[in-house]
């Protein structure tokens, strides 16, 4: 039996997707710290209420908040560069016969 669930982790490789899921949580912690205490404050100025979370666009009775909105898109496009570029390397060394 012990063989068995030793053979199981080896065969599917369960400690490597486990040491990306752990990676992928901590670039996500990452990301959205570069993107909330970096780069979103860097367009605070251009906001008309000084904070790009409070920033919205005013439709008449409609208020559009997209300053929030903004950093998580930011956050969802800087992460998916990161996994893309990640992927990219990863599958280029599985590659067999490929530089």
């Amino acid at each position: 039996m012990y063989k068995d669930f030793i053979n199981f982790l080896k065969e599917y490789n369960i400690v490597s997707l486990a040491m990306a899921f752990v990676m992928g949580a901590a670039s996500t912690s990452l990301v959205n710290s570069l993107v909330k205490d970096i780069v979103m404050p860097l367009f605070s100025p251009l906001t008309a209420s000084g904070s790009w979370k409070e920033a919205v666009l005013s439709l008449g009775p409609v208020s559009i908040r997209y300053g929030s909105f903004l950093g998580e898109l930011l956050n969802f496009v800087i992460l998916g560069f990161v996994i893309y570029i990640i992927a990219k390397k990863i599958l280029k060394m599985d590659a067999p016969g490929k530089k």
